[in-house]
């Protein structure tokens, strides 16, 4: 789509600041509250532009999490163009850059948008049920944070303090350990609850779960991030996305070790090194696969680790992909 407005968002919680663009031409920047009726009255505004069509205007953004959300459904609604990118994509596209605050970094989304107006990939709503399996997903990760924090030092403090003082330190958390233990269940219980409750997620958490190795918090997070399978369906990109996939770099004679790559969906990668230690333990075939590579052919541990996560992205989205749960003594068969 030809666009001839570019609408550069810079969002945090209680301000919105846009930077409008036709083509190459700075317009205006416009700061607003970060509320629906103040959206409105923008969009409105913007319509008084010489030949400005809402269809043919892109609004981008940085990924704020929730605070974005009042400007997608307002966007969303009115069939609007917009698209979400991730802050560091923007900032490594533009090159060296100096000094920054709220309209310099809406100008520098506008013409961002506009310098990559043809790859602009436009965003579209995840299914509520999506939406509602995420934010329950990210209160079970918080309030297993917390237990963590109480938990931790309750039990690095036995034998170096008295058993009096542990004894009395471990009753005055205990209830609300037992309070977060109760929300723990109800959580997991509402995760569990919601994904029987929808057959497209129960189908594809069925053959998530059918690779040996994967558990129910693993196959959550993964349909949250791929959005079930819609937006990464290649597993070579989930595993660049995961942090697992090995890049080399290599210049002149000079010729490194393919190592991974820091930029990553961090909570992913744990989650998959935890399923390939599972798997490892077992699965017969990922335990001979870890035993021949590490002691008969002395490969680093953590690389072969990294070789079994790869092996279990690849066998989720085969089965997804072929619609069939997986197969321990699957035999291909030769036309």
């Amino acid at each position: 789509m030809e666009f001839t407005y570019f609408i550069g968002c810079d969002v945090s919680k209680n301000e919105l600041d846009f930077a409008v663009m036709r083509g190459k031409e700075f317009l205006f920047h416009k700061e607003i509250a970060n509320e629906p009726n103040a959206i409105k009255d923008f969009v409105n505004e913007l319509k008084k532009q010489p030949e400005f069509d809402l269809a043919k205007a892109v609004f981008c953004m940085e990924h704020t999490g929730i605070y974005n959300n009042h400007l997608l459904v307002y966007l969303h609604k009115k069939k609007a163009n917009s698209c979400l990118e991730a802050a560091t994509h923007i900032k490594n596209s533009l090159g060296n850059i100096r000094g920054k605050n709220d309209k310099v970094d809406a100008m520098r989304i506008a013409e961002y948008a506009n310098k990559n107006r043809e790859e602009l990939r436009l965003w579209q709503p995840k299914r509520e049920v999506i939406q509602k399996l995420a934010y329950l997903a990210a209160t079970r990760s918080r309030l297993l944070e917390a237990q963590k924090q109480l938990k931790t030092p309750l039990k690095e403090s036995n034998g170096f303090v008295s058993r009096s003082i542990a004894n009395e330190a471990q009753t005055i958390c205990q209830r609300t350990l037992n309070s977060i233990e109760a929300d723990l269940k109800k959580v997991n219980d509402a995760i569990d609850a919601l994904i029987e409750s929808d057959e497209e997620l129960k189908r594809l958490f069925g053959l998530i779960t059918s690779v040996n190795g994967v558990g129910t918090v693993t196959a959550t997070q993964i349909l949250i991030t791929t959005n079930e399978f819609k937006d990464i369906k290649d597993p070579k990109k989930f595993a660049c996305y995961a942090g697992v996939a090995p890049f080399t770099k290599e210049s002149g004679l000079f010729k490194g070790k393919a190592r991974v790559s820091h930029m990553a969906n961090k909570k992913v990668k744990t989650l998959l090194h935890m399923s390939a230690l599972t798997a490892i333990t077992y699965n017969p075939d990922m335990k001979k696969y870890y035993d021949r590579k590490v002691n008969e052919e002395k490969k680093n541990k953590m690389l072969v680790i990294n070789a079994v996560r790869n092996k279990l992205i690849l066998h989720i989205f085969a089965c997804v992909n072929q619609n069939r749960k997986y197969e321990k003594n699957y035999t291909r068969l030769v036309a």
